[in-house]
């Protein structure tokens, strides 16, 4: 009786953990420190957990990087577009249209 209340309490955790794997439209992107939080349900012949956990750190670590890089981007991104606002603005200044 007990492994059967077992296995149907996994089943409910594990249509909960299936829904935040769907694709997220509207969501905030991933955070680093959720990716090292993440958990899963441990089977009997499941995978190293410790194997789990070294992989998903890999991945933040990466993912800190590529978001760390993307900020940087986007500011050089900014900065490039106001030089060229100025640069138009001037230009404009010295053209006298007829």
């Amino acid at each position: 009786m007990r492994n059967l209340i077992r296995r149907l309490a996994g089943r409910r955790t594990e249509r909960r953990s299936t829904e935040d794997v769907r694709p997220a439209q509207g969501r905030l992107p991933l955070r680093p420190w959720q990716i090292r939080d993440r958990c899963f349900n441990v089977r009997r012949h499941g995978l190293d957990p410790v194997e789990i956990r070294a992989f998903l750190h890999r991945v933040a670590d990466e993912l800190t990087v590529a978001q760390t890089a993307l900020v940087a981007v986007q500011e050089e991104n900014v900065r490039i577009k106001n030089a060229l606002r100025t640069w138009q603005s001037t230009q404009s200044s010295n053209h006298r249209y007829r």
